[in-house]
């Protein structure tokens, strides 16, 4: 398998990046070839300052980058030779089985859409977040941003890929999916929870509990919560704002450790044809090199594959 790296995306980069690949290619002995898309002199002195394997890995130039402050849909068209351009042209073209950046947001999110394309019968592709839960478990929230404004049927859908990606990458059998709204019974809630709910339980893909509450995000209650993209990412923001409090004020905690974004690496794009994981801005090398894991396991288990399958099924 190729995976393909945005070597110059991120706050630290190109220097985060290659120490993620070094942790990496040092902890797993796979057939993971990485493609280093970058600066090309820089990353040949960082490959011999880290003794990053040129027989696993390949330095694929690009010229150009694309900052935080572009506009995304420009700096693509007028920036071909940027890395997320080239990485995208190496996803679509097949030459990589997935991409990762942790680059400008809004042109890994504009690539995914128009050169990967979403898959057939999705209608829109979503973004979730991992949530610690108690007990050491492990809960998605999704969509929590692209998707600020969404209709009844697209939060079916974000069940659907949720509970598939909570199956198949976090382990979870038998996903519980639930509704985020404002109380529990049903017919609660503004329009779009109204008129999603029962979307929710008559989609026998799923296992659909119905609504839960802001308290049960982070108790064991649902394996996979839905909301639109406005509110999943206020919830976001709040959630990674624990982890750096709690270390202002001086309070050591397993669980709240847990809340370390870089332990989770990147998120995935749900509902495109191919893998592209999205990292934080401030991302270093161990969310680096869990986002590299986290594709790697996307492609060997082929869950997308089987996701394109249950919506073709759905337009059948």
């Amino acid at each position: 398998m190729n995976i393909a790296i945005d070597m110059m995306g991120g706050d630290f980069a190109p220097e985060a990046a290659a120490k993620g690949v070094a942790a990496f290619l040092a902890k797993h002995a796979g057939a993971a070839h990485l493609q280093l898309v970058g600066d090309k002199a820089a990353l040949e002195t960082l490959c011999k300052q880290h003794q990053i394997s040129p027989d696993r890995t390949s330095i694929i130039e690009a010229t150009q980058t694309i900052g935080y402050h572009d506009h995304p849909v420009k700096a693509l068209r007028e920036k071909p030779q940027s890395s997320i351009a080239i990485g995208f042209a190496l996803l679509a073209g097949g030459r990589s089985d997935a991409f990762i950046s942790a680059g400008n947001t809004g042109a890994m999110l504009v690539g995914s859409m128009f050169s990967i394309k979403p898959m057939p019968g999705v209608l829109r592709p979503t973004i979730a977040t991992i949530v610690p839960r108690e007990h050491q478990k492990t809960g998605l929230l999704l969509d929590v941003g692209i998707n600020a404004d969404c209709k009844p049927e697209n939060l079916n859908q974000f069940a659907q890929m949720g509970a598939a990606y909570a199956k198949t990458i976090l382990g979870i059998d038998e996903p519980r999916v639930g509704l985020l709204n404002i109380g529990e019974e049903e017919g609660k809630g503004n329009l779009l929870a109204q008129a999603a709910y029962p979307l929710l339980k008559q989609n026998t893909s799923i296992h659909f509990i119905g609504n839960v509450e802001g308290r049960d995000i982070l108790e064991d209650s649902a394996d996979v919560i839905v909301c639109d993209g406005f509110t999943g990412n206020v919830l976001l923001k709040l959630l990674e704002s624990l982890y750096p409090i709690t270390k202002r004020q001086g309070i050591e905690h397993p669980y709240f450790n847990r809340f370390h974004f870089e332990q989770y690496g990147g998120t995935p794009v749900l509902g495109i044809e191919k893998p592209v994981i999205i990292g934080h801005g401030v991302s270093g090398t161990e969310a680096f090199m869990n986002m590299i894991s986290l594709a790697e396991k996307m492609i060997a288990t082929r869950f997308l594959d089987d996701m394109s399958k249950s919506f073709s099924k759905d337009l059948a």
